[in-house]
């Protein structure tokens, strides 16, 4: 069991270059036919059957009269019928949009409506909740939608929309001639999917994503992180760039098989890596902690894993030591959805200080630079915003031309917000957002720098820290404090820690202990929840 514990995860530089994301289905069909392509509860789906059930998807697609560069939504959990309509989609130039179970009816209007598509496939009934009153909602008050059908394989009574046969049905009078030279006109700079960004400093903005820009994106991640085989567990919603892009599309062109889970739970995921035999075990630490953190996990066999992976918030050391009990094969990387993919990558294996202070190196593929005020690259150790460009980046904001040119320059740099440092050893810090940064007498104060030193603190989980109003230093901090499972933890004994490491504008002027923090959809602490409660509660908390 040790040695498989240990296995080196080796880099590749055989991943073949395709034109379009969706080739990878079809190279993969022909060359390994009967290899699984994804999995739910037990049940494997084959390269062989994936691309027959996309053939069919597609056809039905044409039928119903999707054209180059309409949008095609989707209403489901990560699931084996998401990536058939994805694909589909993307083949034959459609936009493909994913919608997530947990919007409520207003969001799922707001989406429906600015990216207007023409065919919604969604499921009746997810989980507990029923979806039919809100399908037939949209499906009212939606005249741009030319089908609604129905995914599931039995939908209620009351949901009269299209099932899913008869759409398959009526494909098959789209032959295969007609179905091949719509996939010749879609090219690789076409947009492939539309990803809605949060929407926390305003409406949510649509980021059309090329074929391109997944091809790109996923070869370089494969490049970096790499298991044999290649088996990932997908719990991540499905309008999210980490579901289709870092797992499903890297899954796609690494060969591998996506292992869905249709709502994360911690013990369900542990189950699943043993049961599926996970070698890449993916997330957000928020995640990873969750799981390693349940009572009984020393029960569950993890020896499959040969690779350990996060983005989307920095991991402390005391959760990267635990990891590495599991495997030494550890990395973390930096990407947005406007950049598609990662862009920045620690080496798999570097030191704990590299894997719990910094963002990795960046990818030589990409034009990085960390830009001060006059837009030159700032030096080594100096803050600035972390700035990218090349062609695998997103197309821009679909119908926001303003919001698109406010983000990417007139010399093709995409402004990330994102405020980083580069060190003498090529790694980069991420210092926090230009749009959290607060101003503590007069002095910039950034709330990642801060978090990253009270997670450093033995008996702290999780922290968050915002900027809140002081009638004297016009800002200071407030931190949101998640304790380590059985820590009484003493905010007087933290502040002190603080004060020992960070100059004193920096250190938060008031703490409050949260059992668990509110998180987004892929576990990220969710920051405007804990502004709205502060602002709630005020300083009687």
């Amino acid at each position: 069991m040790e040695e498989s514990r240990n296995r080196s995860a080796s880099a590749r530089d055989d991943i073949v270059s395709l034109e379009r994301i969706s080739d990878y289905l079809d190279f993969h069909a022909e060359r390994a036919p009967t290899a699984p392509a994804a999995s739910l509860n037990g049940r494997a789906v084959s390269y062989a059957e994936l691309k027959s059930k996309v053939d069919d998807c597609a056809r039905a697609l044409i039928a119903s009269g999707v054209e180059k560069g309409d949008r095609v939504a989707t209403l489901s959990t990560p699931h084996p019928d998401f990536l058939v309509a994805f694909l589909a989609t993307v083949s034959i130039g459609g936009v493909w949009l994913g919608l997530n179970p947990r919007y409520t009816l207003r969001e799922f209007s707001y989406v429906m409506e600015d990216a207007k598509p023409a065919v919604l496939l969604t499921r009746t009934q997810i989980g507990a909740r029923d979806c039919c009153e809100d399908v037939k909602a949209l499906s009212e008050s939606a005249g741009f939608l030319k089908a609604v059908v129905i995914l599931s394989r039995d939908p209620a009574p009351d949901c009269p929309h299209e099932p899913y046969d008869a759409f398959i049905s009526a494909g098959a009078r789209v032959s295969d001639e007609m179905l091949e030279k719509r996939r010749r006109q879609t090219k690789a700079e076409d947009a492939a999917l539309i990803v809605y960004t949060s929407g926390s400093t305003g409406a949510p903005k649509g980021a059309l994503l090329p074929h391109r820009g997944l091809v790109t994106c996923c070869r370089v991640q494969a490049r970096y992180w790499n298991a044999n085989p290649v088996r990932i567990l997908n719990y991540l919603p499905i309008n999210h760039v980490g579901c289709v892009g870092d797992i499903s599309s890297f899954i796609l062109v690494a060969g591998g098989c996506n292992i869905f889970m249709e709502q994360f739970d911690a013990a369900r995921c542990m189950e699943l890596i043993e049961e599926e035999n996970i070698t890449i075990w993916g997330g957000v630490p928020t995640t990873i902690q969750m799981c390693l953190d349940l009572p009984d996990v020393e029960r569950y066999d993890l020896s499959s894993v040969q690779l350990i992976v996060w983005s989307g918030a920095s991991a402390p050391e005391p959760l990267i030591e635990r990891m590495r009990k599991i495997t030494p094969n550890l990395s973390t990387s930096y990407g947005l959805t406007e950049s598609v993919g990662s862009v920045t990558y620690a080496p798999v294996g570097a030191a704990p200080e590299v894997l719990s202070k910094t963002i990795g190196a960046p990818a030589p593929d990409y034009e990085f630079r960390i830009a001060a005020p006059d837009a030159a690259a700032a030096p080594v150790g100096q803050e600035g915003e972390i700035q990218l460009r090349g062609d695998f980046l997103m197309l821009g904001y679909f119908n926001r031309p303003e919001a698109t040119k406010e983000t990417i320059d007139d010399n093709g740099w995409l402004h990330t917000g994102d405020l980083g440092r580069l060190r003498a050893d090529g790694n980069v810090e991420l210092v926090g957002r230009v749009k959290e940064m607060y101003k503590s007498g007069g002095y910039n104060v950034y709330p990642r720098e801060i978090e990253t030193v009270l997670e450093s603190h033995p008996g702290v989980a999780l922290a968050a820290v915002i900027g809140v109003s002081d009638p004297l230093y016009g800002e200071t901090g407030r931190a949101f404090l998640t304790p380590e499972a059985g820590t009484n933890l003493d905010t007087d004994e933290v502040a002190a820690f603080c004060r020992q490491r960070l100059a004193n504008y920096k250190v938060p002027k008031s703490f409050t202990i949260e059992p668990s923090m509110p998180l987004l959809p892929i576990g990220k602490i969710d920051k405007p929840a804990l502004k709205a409660r502060f602002a709630a509660v005020g300083e009687d908390r």
